[in-house]
């Protein structure tokens, strides 16, 4: 799996370094300049648009075992970060998002449940964002090659969506299992629980479709807030297009990202698709790699303080549990205190043996020396 993705690390590289190669590094740098505060802005709609999806994932837990919103918020920025800036194919961040939500009170199964219901739905939004925008550039544009491949790609979605949700629904035991032994194997995730709980905790929460369709319903607000990032960019730039034309760049080149997330960062994938749906629009392809970059430059700019968020969460973590093991019950404390110390062990000689010279329990009296001999 390293391997393929240092592969894959390197194709997406070399990809990027062709695109700009092409374009002409001074025109793309002038296109970046003249964003100006517009790349600022598109830091800012980055921030809304994980912060909604923190609520999109708060909505999924019943009223009585909700955590609170800042923590689903907070823990969706720590996923975003690793998602977006490390080499997990956009699913660790889910599962560490998941293991820290079960250190702040929510039980260990209905943590892991949820981050499996919000996946759900973030797939759904995405699947019906990527149709909305395919339909617009059909109506904007024709059928063209563009369009045909998007269709090609949505009808390979649909069967891969409805098996993920017959997994959560059905006899996916052991390909939930694979994948918490694959992601969750070191002692601390054993915070999610079991999975029959896990199942539980599914059952649970599909079974109150209300709260699955307002967290439908919030994701795919989401996702029109990120198209401001396109619609805002590209105005700065000079290259004013209305909010539909930013709504098919920005459905469509999300689907590219996601059908490229063996890629980490969808290195070139991201850059081509940009260049093919601007172009569309009769944007040059030095603006399409400009926003490219600042997208990229939000990815940074929202990623690393998230990164950091994290660390700091498990150093806290750490910290508390170190307390716990230092500072043990009163009771406890009692019943060491009156057992009695146990002697130190042997001496070795050293880290890669074993061996301990034998200690003398007792001396052997006399009776026993007249039976030996």
């Amino acid at each position: 799996m390293k391997r393929l993705t240092t592969l894959a690390s390197i194709a997406g590289l070399c990809t990027v370094v062709g695109l700009f190669a092409s374009s002409g590094l001074e025109d793309v740098s002038a296109a970046v300049a003249s964003a100006g505060w517009g790349a600022l802005l598109v830091v800012l709609a980055r921030i809304l648009a994980v912060a909604w999806a923190g609520l999109g994932w708060h909505v999924v837990f019943p009223r009585n075992d909700r955590p609170r919103l800042r923590d689903c918020i907070t823990l969706r920025f720590v996923r975003e970060g690793i998602n977006t800036l490390l080499p997990v194919a956009t699913v660790g961040g889910d599962f560490v998002g998941a293991r820290l939500l079960a250190k702040r009170g929510v039980s260990g199964a209905l943590a892991g449940a949820s981050m499996f219901v919000d996946l759900m739905t973030q797939a759904v939004t995405q699947l019906l964002f990527t149709v909305l925008g395919l339909g617009l550039l059909i109506w904007l544009d024709g059928d063209g090659p563009v369009a045909r491949t998007v269709a090609g790609g949505v009808a390979l979605a649909v069967p891969a969506l409805a098996a993920f949700y017959l997994i959560q629904r059905r006899a996916g035991h052991r390909v939930i299992q694979a994948l918490l032994n694959r992601f969750a194997s070191g002692r601390e995730w054993r915070a999610l629980g079991a999975v029959d709980h896990l199942y539980d905790g599914l059952r649970r929460l599909y079974g109150a479709p209300g709260r699955v369709f307002a967290a439908i319903v919030v994701h795919f607000g989401g996702w029109i807030i990120g198209t401001f990032e396109v619609y805002l960019c590209l105005h700065f730039m000079g290259y004013p297009v209305d909010f539909m034309q930013a709504l098919v760049i920005e459905s469509l080149a999300q689907a590219v990202r996601g059908a490229a997330f063996a890629v980490p960062g969808a290195l070139g994938a991201q850059e081509g698709g940009l260049i093919a749906l601007c172009g569309l629009f009769n944007i040059p392809a030095e603006a399409a790699l400009a926003l490219s970059l600042v997208k990229r430059f939000a990815d940074l700019g929202v990623g690393l303080p998230s990164l950091l968020a994290w660390h700091r969460i498990e150093a806290r973590l750490r910290a508390t549990g170190e307390a716990d093991e230092a500072e043990p019950e009163p009771d406890e404390a009692a019943r060491f205190a009156r057992r009695p110390k146990a002697s130190p062990p042997p001496a070795t000689l050293g880290p890669f043996y074993s061996y301990a010279p034998p200690r003398m329990v007792s001396r052997l009296d006399e009776k026993e020396l007249k039976k030996c001999a």
